[in-house]
């Protein structure tokens, strides 16, 4: 059985690649990716797809079985991006498709959610198996943040007393790896979260305690929060997009208390503390 991953040299796929050559042969692994040049160091076969050049891919998905189709990291582009890869892998008669979606994205607020909805979609439309995983925060989009906070001596956010069930990439990886390669999983939606929920101010408590300093949690107005986030270089569309997407985390919209994640994984979600751990590395 052949599986191909799209994305395959992004943050998320590099890790499901890596977990998944320990259970199948790396023969039987595709990387699908835009540059192949750029995923020699990934040990398994890479071909060109570009979910922008649609000609691209009914070469990459021939004799493909399984697709974990990765959602694409241009947002507003996703749609379009979506039906090509779905429209080509049904072309090429791929049998599953497993897809990266958001938490609770059929009721989610958060603006990410309409892509995510309109690809659920085309799924169900295509006939294709497929199931979904409906991802919570990657904790490392907070993280990401830690040393920053410790030179600037605050961490700053719009999210409240919102509380973030997140998990790892490496956690979502796990589990994309479980539906890759069991058996019984299509036609079924998975909503993906850390098993212990975090506030910004747990994080913040955290990077204190790591770091020896002192860093408070600073919640901000949205638009201040825009305003500073600006200020460090981020492109002004971008950071009213985070700041917009902190704030809906006062609604609950990253809180799950399934356990779903760590039932599919076998093993407890990754720690806060050591995600800080890492970022502070």
């Amino acid at each position: 059985m052949t599986i191909a991953i799209t994305g395959a040299t992004g943050q998320l796929g590099r890790l499901v690649v890596e977990q998944l050559k320990a259970k199948v042969p790396a023969g039987d692994i595709v990387a699908l990716v835009r540059t192949p040049a750029k995923a020699t160091d990934l040990g398994v076969p890479a071909r060109e797809a570009d979910y922008s050049r649609p000609e691209t891919l009914p070469a990459a998905l021939a004799g493909v079985d399984t697709l974990l189709l990765i959602s694409s990291s241009e947002v507003g582009q996703r749609s379009a991006q979506h039906r090509a890869v779905i429209d080509a892998a049904k072309a090429a008669g791929v049998k599953h498709i497993v897809y990266t979606s958001l938490l609770r994205a059929d009721t989610s607020t958060l603006s990410l959610a309409a892509e995510h909805v309109e690809t659920e979609a085309m799924l169900r439309a295509s006939g294709i198996a497929h199931t979904l995983l409906r991802n919570s925060w990657y904790i490392e989009n907070h993280t990401v943040s830690a040393k920053g906070a410790v030179a600037a001596g605050a961490f700053i956010g719009s999210a409240g007393d919102g509380r973030i069930a997140g998990a790892t990439r490496a956690d979502y990886a796990a589990a994309a790896v479980a539906v890759l390669t069991t058996a019984g999983h299509e036609g079924k939606t998975y909503e993906l979260a850390g098993d212990v929920a975090y506030t910004l101010s747990d994080l913040a408590a955290e990077i204190s305690r790591q770091s020896g300093k002192a860093i408070p949690y600073k919640d901000l107005p949205p638009a201040d929060h825009a305003a500073a986030l600006a200020s460090f270089g981020l492109p002004g569309w971008l950071a009213a997009a985070l700041a917009e997407w902190d704030f809906e985390i006062t609604k609950g919209v990253l809180f799950d208390d399934s356990h779903a994640l760590s039932r599919l994984i076998g093993r407890p979600t990754t720690p806060l503390s050591a995600a800080v751990a890492q970022a502070l590395a």
